[in-house]
Order: structure tokens, then sequence, then C-alpha cells
């Protein structure tokens, strides 16, 4: 496969870079994003503009309505495919985002874990409703300590994955998690670029100015229209994203003052850049994990040049 990955934290300069490179060599860009897949969120997610898109070809982008969830192992599907397309043209495919669980996916593969059960799904909800996603947090402790204390008290969407997991399989889900003896996988000579600041606070500054860029271009607006649509819910995996989850909990808790009252402009700035920052700290742990990684100091004022420069003299 004729293949180059970029990964690395929000904000850290990936759609610049990946558009030097796709310039470069003529190549195409692969979303490497759990976000971007969702129709309609476009300024939340730093979505590629239409002009950036027109100067190179884009995937993985627009593919999915947000009622609808998206996996790491439909991507790994799809990106397989689309590498494939790809290469078939003669071009240089770029793997580029900051949703790790995907490159985990390609590189290493994904554990066998039972797949979703409706009726024990639901049994959960129903728990967690009347007992409360903490109460059911402490259950986990119990069963699987490992998973339950990386996990929040109200992370119902993961405590709930956890549990239907032991209830479908009589195992924790962090038994499936164990490392494994894997086959060797066709992508794990994929190289891995990783852009990672030597100074975490020029990457809280960059986020700070994306988020601010992000509320002055419209996005509390464009969570309004999402959620004018009447099918979508804080508990769906699109709205869960960063930023989109904050808006969703501050237009509640707006919608149910008097009328007239100002909307807290300042209150989603400080709980979306808090939430973003959050983000990029578990990014850069998941990225420090990968062995194979080849680090490039975003915040160096030659980051792009050396980027560019080791990728020449890998293609």
């Amino acid at each position: 496969m004729k293949v180059i990955a970029l990964a690395g934290p929000t904000a850290s300069g990936k759609t610049a870079a990946a558009m030097a490179l796709a310039q470069a060599h003529g190549a195409e860009i692969i979303s490497v994003d759990s976000a971007l897949v969702y129709r309609g969120m476009d300024i939340g997610t730093a979505k590629p503009s239409p002009e950036e898109r027109a100067a190179a070809p884009h995937h993985l982008i627009d593919i999915r309505d947000p009622l609808h969830a998206y996996s790491a192992a439909e991507f790994a599907s799809d990106a397989a495919r689309v590498v494939g397309e790809i290469n078939a043209r003669g071009k240089l495919a770029l793997l580029v985002g900051g949703t790790m669980l995907y490159f985990k996916a390609l590189f290493e593969g994904l554990d066998a874990m039972p797949a979703a059960d409706p009726q024990v799904r639901s049994e959960l909800e129903a728990q967690g409703a009347l007992q409360g996603w903490p109460a059911m947090h402490a259950e986990l402790a119990r069963i699987d300590p490992v998973t339950a204390a990386r996990l929040a008290p109200n992370d119902a969407q993961r405590i709930q994955r956890a549990l239907e997991v032991f209830r479908i399989s009589g195992q924790p889900l962090s038994s499936f998690h164990a490392l494994q003896q894997r086959t060797p996988s066709a992508w794990s000579g994929v190289p891995l670029f990783a852009l990672e600041p030597a100074d975490r606070a020029w990457l809280h500054q960059r986020i700070a100015e994306r988020f601010s860029a992000m509320l002055a271009a419209g996005f509390i607006d464009e969570v309004k229209a999402l959620r004018a649509r009447g099918d979508l819910n804080a508990d769906l995996p699109s709205m869960r994203c960063v930023g989109y989850r904050q808006a969703w909990e501050i237009l509640d808790a707006h919608e149910a003052r008097a009328p007239g009252t100002p909307f807290p402009v300042g209150l989603l700035r400080d709980r979306g850049i808090f939430a973003t920052r959050q983000l990029a700290k578990r990014q850069l742990t998941w990225l420090r994990s990968m062995p194979q990684r080849r680090v490039i100091a975003c915040d160096s004022p030659d980051a792009l040049n050396e980027l560019l420069a080791q990728v020449k003299a890998l293609v």
C-alpha cells in the first residue's frame, strides 16, 4: 500500500499539514475523525472548508447522518476500501486525523468483543434511568474495576457498554482489551507521523482561539439547528462530540430560564475549551502508546518543512 498516516491532538495543525502533503504529492486525504463523518456538523468539528476539499480529494467526511452511529470497525473496513481505490488510481493515500481508536483499529485490529444486544441494552437504560449512572458506575467497579477506573461516573454510554459486555459474555470489558498475540497487520508498516507540541501551553492557546472562532462562525446556531430536527438527543454518539455536548447541555438549561435571558456564551466558551483540552490530553496519551510513531514538534517554526522533508524521503 502507498499510505502515510498523520495523527495529532485537536488544533495541532493537521489540516494545514495534510493540505501541504496532498499538494506536494498529488495525494488524496482520508479523514480519521469520528466527528467529521456526520453531516450538518461543520463548524464545531472544524471540518475542512469547501475550498480545501476542492483543492484535494477528501474521503470519509459527511458519510453518516447524526442520528446513526459509526463504529471503529466500520471505519477500518471503509478505510481499507478507500485506500485500495486511491492506490488503484496511482495516488498516495493520506490517513489524517485525531481519532486514535480508528488508528488502533487499522494498525492493531479490534478485540473480539460481543456485539450489542438490544434487549440487554434496553434493560440497562431502564436501570440507569431509575438508579442513576453513578450507581451503575459503582456496579461496574465491583465487576470490572479496571474499566471503571478510567470512566467518569456519569459517562452513561461507556458504562452501559461495559456492563452490557459483562452481562452477555460473563467477562469484564478489560479482559477483551488485554494484550493478545495478533497476526501482524498489513498496516503495521505504514509510517505514522505524530504532530505533538513540545510546549503544551502552545496547544492550549490554539484550542482557545479555535473555539472562539467557532463561536464567531455560528456554532451555537448550528447546534440549535440540529436540536430543531427533533429526532436527535444528547446521548447519541454524534451529540457527545466535544463542543456539541457542552452546547446541548447549556441550551437545555437556557431554555428552562425566563424568556429574554441572555445566552451564556462565556460559559459555553469556558466549558468547550476545557473539554477540548481534556480531549487533546487523551489524544496525546494514545499517541505516546504507539511505538511506531515519528514525532514532529508541531509548535516548532520548522514543523511543516520537517514533515514535508521526512515524507519526501519516504515517498
